[in-house]
C-alpha cells in the first residue's frame, strides 16, 4: 500500500472530528470517501495534508508522516485540490500551472507538463492568457486539477470535485480523471457528494459517519447496499 492510515484521530482545537479512521491506498488506485456534511470526510483529507492537528499513523511509501509539514508532504508527491478551486483569480491560467510547479526546478520538463494539462484540458488552452477569475466555475475546477497534476503527483485528494457545476461540466471532469488516472497512474482519494458518480470511478468506498468509517468494500458492493442506496443514492 503505497498510503496507510491507522487509528487517525483529528483536532480542530480541542474538538476532536475524527475517530480511529483506518484505511489504506495502493500505488494507482481510486478509493471514495462518502457521508453526510460534518461526517468529517474534509478533515481526513487535511489531516494528509499535515493541515490539522491528529493522532495515530500515516504512512506513505512506509514512511510516517503524521506531523510532517504541507510542504514537506507536498514534496513526496501528495496534491491537494481543496473544495472551492483556491486558484489565484487575478493571475492567468498558464501563471497558475506555472505555480502549481513551484517546487520544481526542470523548466523543459515544467513546459512539457503544462502541454500536457493543455491535452487533458483543450478548453484551459484556449484561455491560458485569461485572468484565472473570469473562467468559469467548471473552467476554475479543471484549472484547479491542472495545477495539481504540474506537482506531477503520485497521489491527488480531490475535495468535493463536482460542488456547484452543472451536471454535463461534472461528467467531462470526471471523464478526464478517469483518463489522468489511467495515462498518468496518479492514485486519487475523492471526497465527493455526488456519491453514484463517486462509485462508478472508483473501485473501493468507505463510508463515514461523525468521524468514523461505519462501512467499507468495494465501490459496486457499496452501491449496491440497500441503505447506502436510500441515505445517499436517492433510489
Amino acid at each position: 500500500m503505497m498510503l496507510e492510515v491507522e487509528g487517525l484521530d483529528a483536532y480542530y482545537g480541542e474538538t476532536r472530528a475524527l475517530y480511529g479512521v483506518g484505511f489504506g491506498l495502493g500505488e494507482g488506485g481510486i478509493r471514495t470517501l462518502l457521508g453526510a456534511n460534518g461526517a468529517g470526510k474534509t478533515t481526513v483529507l487535511r489531516a494528509l495534508c499535515g493541515m490539522v492537528r491528529t493522532a495515530g499513523e500515516i504512512r506513505f511509501d512506509g514512511r510516517r508522516i503524521a506531523g510532517w509539514a504541507t510542504e514537506d508532504i507536498v514534496r513526496l508527491g501528495v496534491a491537494h485540490v481543496p473544495e472551492g478551486r483556491g486558484t489565484f483569480v487575478r493571475l492567468t491560467v498558464e501563471e497558475n500551472l506555472q505555480l502549481g510547479a513551484m517546487t520544481r526546478r526542470d523548466r523543459r520538463a515544467i513546459a512539457a507538463d503544462i502541454d500536457e494539462v493543455y491535452a487533458h484540458f483543450p478548453r484551459l488552452k484556449e484561455r491560458r492568457r485569461q485572468q484565472a477569475g473570469t473562467l468559469s466555475g467548471g473552467e476554475q475546477q479543471m484549472l484547479a486539477v491542472g495545477r495539481a497534476l504540474m506537482l506531477r503527483p503520485r497521489l491527488l485528494l480531490l475535495d468535493e470535485p463536482s460542488f456547484g457545476l452543472a451536471p454535463l461540466v461534472v461528467e467531462e471532469l470526471f471523464a478526464i480523471l478517469a483518463r489522468v488516472n489511467r495515462e498518468m497512474g496518479v492514485a486519487m482519494l475523492i471526497v465527493e457528494q455526488n456519491a453514484a458518480l463517486a462509485l462508478a470511478l472508483a473501485e473501493h468506498a468507505y463510508l463515514l459517519e461523525t468521524g468514523r468509517i461505519v462501512m467499507d468494500g468495494p465501490a459496486a458492493e457499496i452501491g449496491a447496499d440497500e441503505a447506502v442506496r436510500r441515505a445517499y443514492l436517492g433510489y
